[in-house]
């Protein structure tokens, strides 16, 4: 099999999410299956299985919560379901969908499993000095929190801090 990737510069802030405003603006769905390989301060090492029939591996580099060095793979839906199945950690369960707002991409994360009703938005600039319009349904900003990235998600179990409190009603 051969195998393409894609590197990019990630460049992204994190949101949490305050209403539901965005689920009548929704151009997708996905859902994913998220796990980590490998994970380390700087870098990490994870396998993404997307509504059971795709996945990649991607490699992240750069300790900026803001920026960071992105090599992705596509790899075989049972290579995946292997690395899965050794994954460090918690296997992260979300539903993603993506909103259109004011020229840039929203992605509304919603949380099953140990996270559920956690919903987190990021999203996506073409470079650091982009000042996106936030929706009505953004609440705080947690890009620099790493108790939100997936990587400490999957390893460290936050569900009590993140998610108490929070409506199971995503």
């Amino acid at each position: 099999m051969r195998y393409s990737w894609t590197m990019a510069k990630e460049i992204e802030r994190k949101f949490l999410v305050t209403g539901d405003g965005w689920r009548n603006a929704t151009t997708s769905t996905t859902r994913f299956q998220q796990a980590y390989i490998v994970t380390m301060a700087d870098r990490s090492l994870r396998v993404r299985l997307m509504d059971d029939s795709r996945a990649k591996l991607t490699l992240k580099i750069g300790k900026n919560a803001l920026m960071r060095d992105e090599f992705e793979y596509d790899i075989t839906v049972e290579d995946a379901l292997d690395m899965i199945a050794n994954a460090v950690g918690v296997v992260i369960e979300k539903t993603r969908y993506t909103v259109d707002h004011r020229g840039f991409v929203w992605e509304v994360d919603v949380y099953q499993g140990a996270y559920e009703g956690l919903i987190v938005a990021e999203v996506e600039m073409r470079n650091e000095s982009d000042r996106p319009e936030l929706p009505a349904w953004i609440g705080r900003e947690v890009t620099g929190d790493r108790r939100y990235s997936n990587q400490r998600l999957a390893t460290e179990n936050l569900s009590g801090e993140l998610c108490h409190g929070l409506s199971h009603s995503a």
